[in-house]
């Protein structure tokens, strides 16, 4: 993805939802230590990490995916990550990571489900 990683973020009732882009690889891990971690701060009862621009994830992506729930877990809120791409959900079923992180086909069905369940 041209121009380098980004993250954007929006609010919706009790639901922040969180779109990293770009590769999320060893490189770029910091950057979004940082970012999404800005993101986790506020304090919402519910993020939801939207991967659908995520173009690229490695084994250091992940470390950020795992971090960020971690966070938001210990900040009180509830993680769950929305349109995951094809290969990246592979990662997760293969690590795990899916039976502790819930997944949603799309954003607004993942705060959709986090209102109507409270979070």
């Amino acid at each position: 993805m041209a121009g380098g990683p980004s993250v954007a973020s929006s609010v919706s009732g009790i639901c922040l939802t969180v779109r990293p882009g770009g590769e999320m690889d060893y490189e770029t891990a910091p950057f979004f230590f940082g970012r999404i971690g800005e993101e986790i701060a506020r304090e919402l009862q519910c993020v939801v990490l939207d991967l659908s621009r995520v173009s690229f994830c490695d084994s250091s992506g992940l470390n950020v995916l795992l971090w960020a729930w971690r966070q938001a877990d210990g900040a009180g809120s509830v993680l769950v990550m929305a349109s995951v791409p094809p290969r990246l959900q592979r990662m997760l079923t293969v690590t795990g990571m899916d039976t502790v992180v819930r997944v949603f086909g799309t954003a607004a069905e993942a705060e959709d489900e986090m209102v109507k369940g409270g979070g």
